[in-house]
């Protein structure tokens, strides 16, 4: 059996669900207790944010490098990141990690096409709705992405920084954000933060959400 790699801690909320429902769906499927071995390489969750605003890709990419490299040391065969802004710097510096990673932008990518979507909305931080590389990496499968406006961007951001990074969950923030996303002529909505699942579920809306941590795991 493989060990599989963690880079946590963006945020401690992501990784504690990533943590429960990797294990939750290796249960339903097996239904024994052989769990996969881990590590976890939980990164500082400030610093990572400030070299994002700061847009300071050179030591943001370094840091990345180095957990991958951690990792390795540690045993991991091969790796997943426990967000999805890191996502936007994989591809160019996928060739120095040491170890396979598993993009959660292609599974997204692979889960919206075997559902026959072809447009979607993409939520998350202000560093993802901002950056390009959902909609770069969904072309190959035929999907166009779209964000919301700049003023819908900073509400959400909020909401995450402010609430669900913490594990606060709050029914008007959940009103607001569903709100939003009712707005728009998309066949799904990308949940393209990973603790954006906290705030709202399949149940609260006929829209289809692309919960992103789940189809990564």
């Amino acid at each position: 059996m493989k060990k599989m790699g963690i880079v946590g801690g963006i945020s401690s909320a992501s990784t504690l669900h990533y943590y429960e429902t990797l294990h939750n769906l290796f249960y339903n499927q097996y239904h024994h207790y052989y769990y996969p071995e881990m590590v976890i390489e939980s990164l500082n969750f400030q610093y990572f944010t400030d070299l994002e605003n700061e847009n300071n890709m050179n030591e943001y990419k370094k840091y990345i490098l180095k957990s991958f490299n951690n990792l390795k040391r540690a045993g991991a065969d091969f790796a997943i990141m426990a967000a999805n802004s890191p996502h936007s710097v994989l591809e160019e510096i996928r060739n120095d990690i040491p170890i396979p990673v598993l993009s959660i932008v292609d599974a997204v990518g692979q889960k919206a096409k075997d559902l026959g979507l072809k447009k979607l909305l993409l939520t998350g931080i202000g560093y993802t709705m901002r950056s390009s590389f959902y909609q770069s990496g969904l072309l190959k499968y035929g999907i166009e992405v779209i964000t919301p406006t700049v003023e819908e961007q900073e509400i959400i951001n909020n909401i995450i920084f402010s609430e669900l990074v913490i594990n606060l969950v709050s029914e008007t923030s959940k009103q607001t954000f569903l709100k939003i996303i009712s707005s728009y002529p998309v066949d799904s909505v990308i949940l393209g933060c990973t603790e954006l699942p906290q705030l709202v579920s399949q149940k609260d809306t006929d829209l289809c959400l692309l919960n992103s941590l789940e189809i990564h795991c």
